[in-house]
């Protein structure tokens, strides 16, 4: 995951042409915001996509009684475009612009509650789910751009299989980190040890992956989520150099990782003034 991720994302209008797609060049690009999937916490929808789907990448959502169920933004941004195509195309559709050049897009919807220029939050509903537009059946046509070109969709940063129908649970607005520690170190890695912060402020995890002899550590953030402050997470193993990733970022510091077979190791973290650092262990 890329650690740019975990930044403060401007959300900032963009100008647009006629079909609404971003300027080439008036943005720089810059690491995706974490995408949530666009319904209330703890709805599962069905993320279809397939060979043909127009534009490449697009996501349908699909779930039994869709019609009228809340479509919330999957990051917080502006309103870019709200527009009605009527029989054909996107019908109802709305844009919300994240900045650094990523919008994302929903359509078929058969109503909206947001005007352009709006500013939105993370789970901000924009409008209800339908089947306007040139569609067969209801669901969401859910689509993220990166200076105008749909991306391959990630959702809480899990990569959207293609091609296939996979369920996927929204955590959109659920309250808490949206990460896990398991999702910021990757593939392979598991919790062997993790300590509270004061002040219910964070976690400090330590993982181990027993493929690759390699320790990771990162400290997640439980306040001031979505907001850059103060966080760090570090990793020393016995006999070499401190490995620190500290600084201002959104939802978590890390992931540091060393490779320490049969090595104690040090590790710990800090949210704010709040800092944990453990002994030399976990020596096997």
């Amino acid at each position: 995951m890329s650690r740019l991720r975990r930044f403060a994302v401007l959300a900032a209008a963009a100008v647009v042409p006629a079909l609404g797609l971003t300027l080439a060049g008036t943005t720089q690009a810059s690491a995706a915001p974490n995408f949530q999937v666009p319904f209330k916490c703890g709805v599962t929808v069905t993320a279809a996509t397939f060979s043909g789907h127009s534009p490449a990448n697009s996501v349908d959502f699909q779930k039994s009684g869709i019609t009228g169920m809340p479509v919330v933004a999957a990051a917080g941004g502006t309103v870019s475009r709200v527009a009605n195509e009527g029989s054909t195309s996107y019908g109802r559709w709305v844009e919300v612009d994240h900045g650094g050049g990523w919008t994302t897009r929903y359509a078929h919807l058969s109503t909206q509650s947001v005007s352009v220029g709006q500013a939105v939050s993370l789970g901000k509903q924009l409008g209800t789910a339908g089947s306007t537009g040139g569609v067969t059946g209801p669901h969401l046509h859910f689509e993220e751009r990166l200076n105008g070109v749909a991306q391959k969709a990630k959702l809480n940063g899990v990569a959207v299989p293609y091609y296939g129908h996979t369920n996927f649970t929204s955590k959109n607005s659920c309250g808490g980190n949206p990460y896990e520690a398991t999702e910021v170190c990757g593939s392979g890695f598991s919790v062997v040890d993790s300590q509270a912060l004061a002040g219910g402020s964070g976690t400090a995890y330590l993982l181990y992956n027993s493929s690759t002899k390699a320790n990771c550590v990162t400290t997640l953030k439980a306040v001031s989520l979505g907001t850059a402050s103060p966080v760090s997470a570090f990793l020393e193993v016995q006999g070499s150099a401190r490995t620190t990733d500290s600084g201002s970022f959104t939802y978590y510091a890390g992931p540091v990782k060393k490779t320490a077979a049969s090595t104690c190791v040090k590790w710990g973290g800090s949210v704010g003034s709040n800092t944990y650092e453990s002994p030399f262990e976990h020596c096997d």
